[in-house]
């Protein structure tokens, strides 16, 4: 019996639901490459899918709860996430066309031995949808920030800046780069316009990164134009020796030798330091590496500058990486400002009389930036607070709080530019002599 070949557009979808299913299991995203996917129309369309239904979680959670009387059946295999692919097509994808949404789901049920039995039942679910995707299209957007975060997030920022925040999850990232040499050329040839120092944007990309005007060169990073703050930020004598803690993929270790520091990269895991290291070559950039625990390195000598970009719940990240709002709860937040407080007393222990000690995260959480800075004062008496002052941000003054700090936030426009900009939370610090 001759085996019949499978439907047009069944293998991205299995391969959409595989990367989902495992998201939704905790891990972290990555979009879809082309071992994955060989044709790049198929992996732009999975990836689309994907990239939807994680950020319209909280919104199809409310779906699955409606459509869903009995709620996921047990042990289903892919059956949860076909269904949430589909549930994203169906209401906020209409351009992609509601039909492959119903067929192709029911056919990857069938494809599965664990969900074969379930196809009625994906057939059900689905057309109920369809039914009422206009009223589902209409579903209040603040579902699509876990209510948590909505309470924490409308007390430190404002009503105004939390309903930016689902705005800004919706629209996602634009490309972000840090020049190494600024040329007016290259900004033209890129198609980026300027944003802040040497950080430009690209606000649509139809191009992968490395097939972008002067990879190959490696006069430019990737790097989001809040992330490019802290190192810029970094106050140590000129060809003096700076540590940067946690240093990998390396954009910041980039920076801090663009400014003419001897640089120390330091991070704990090999494989990302395997990628600051191919990402340095690419650079012409040669810090010296080093593989250690940051919370118990021992600095051979002190450094005059030390810059801690240290792990964290990465809320600030949600525009790029959505699984963030759902994977971090309370105690995760607390488990991970502890590791800061480690992480912050060997930094302490490995800074120069005098030298400039930057703290940051990409985090919106108050209790892993503010919070540790009254706790670092408290706790380090050699330690004074060294203010940012706002003409030191020129087009991101809004960014610098009364007290000398830098938060940024999705909702937050470097140089009026449209597309935000990462959270971040940045402290400087200056030890006595």
């Amino acid at each position: 019996m001759k085996h019949k070949p499978d439907p047009a557009g069944l293998k991205l979808r299995l391969v959409a639901a595989q990367r989902l299913r495992a998201v939704l299991g905790g891990e972290h995203f990555s979009p879809l490459g082309e071992k994955d996917l060989a044709d790049g129309r198929d992996r732009a369309l999975a990836n689309r899918l994907v990239t939807t239904a994680l950020v319209r979680q909280g919104q199809i959670n409310v779906m699955l709860a409606e459509l869903l009387d009995k709620g996921l059946p047990p042990r289903s295999g892919n059956f949860e996430a076909v269904l949430r692919l589909s549930l994203a097509q169906l209401v906020f994808l209409p351009d992609i066309g509601a039909h492959s949404a119903l067929f192709l789901a029911v056919e990857a049920a069938k494809k599965d031995q664990k969900t074969r039995h379930l196809a009625g039942l994906m057939n059900a679910v689905l057309r109920r949808a369809q039914s009422n995707s206009a009223r589902y299209g209409l579903m209040d957007e603040a579902l699509l920030i876990p209510e948590h975060f909505r309470t924490i997030w409308e007390k430190a920022y404002g009503a105004e800046a939390l309903a930016a925040f689902s705005e800004a999850l919706i629209n996602g990232a634009p490309l972000d780069l840090t020049l190494k040499d600024e040329d007016p050329a290259l900004i033209e040839a890129l198609g980026a316009e300027k944003l802040i120092h040497d950080s430009v944007r690209i606000p649509f990309r139809d191009r992968p990164v490395d097939a972008l005007p002067a990879y190959d060169e490696g006069r430019w990073w990737v790097q989001d134009a809040a992330s490019a703050l802290p190192a810029r930020l970094l106050r140590a004598p000129e060809g003096s020796a700076v540590l940067d803690l946690c240093a990998a993929p390396g954009g910041k270790t980039a920076q801090l030798i663009k400014a003419g520091y001897k640089v120390t990269a330091l991070d704990n895991d090999s494989h990302r330091l395997e990628r600051l290291k191919t990402n340095m070559a690419r650079l012409g950039y040669a810090p010296e590496i080093v593989l250690a625990d940051a919370v118990t390195y021992a600095a051979p000598e002190p450094f005059a500058g030390i810059l801690l970009d240290a792990p964290c719940s990465a809320t600030g990240t949600f525009r790029r990486h959505p699984e963030v709002l759902w994977h971090r709860q309370a105690t995760d937040i607390a488990g991970r400002a502890r590791l800061q407080q480690s992480l912050i007393a060997n930094a302490v222990r490995a800074l120069a009389p005098g030298g400039s000690l930057i703290y940051c995260v990409c985090s919106l959480e108050p209790q892993e930036g503010e919070a540790q800075i009254d706790w670092m004062l408290e706790t380090f008496p050699e330690l004074t607070l060294d203010p940012v002052r706002p003409e030191e941000l020129p087009g991101l003054e809004q960014a610098v709080t009364p007290a000398g700090l830098v938060r940024t936030h999705p909702g937050m426009a470097p140089a009026n530019v449209e597309g935000g900009m990462d959270g971040f939370f940045v402290a400087r610090f200056r030890r006595a002599g």
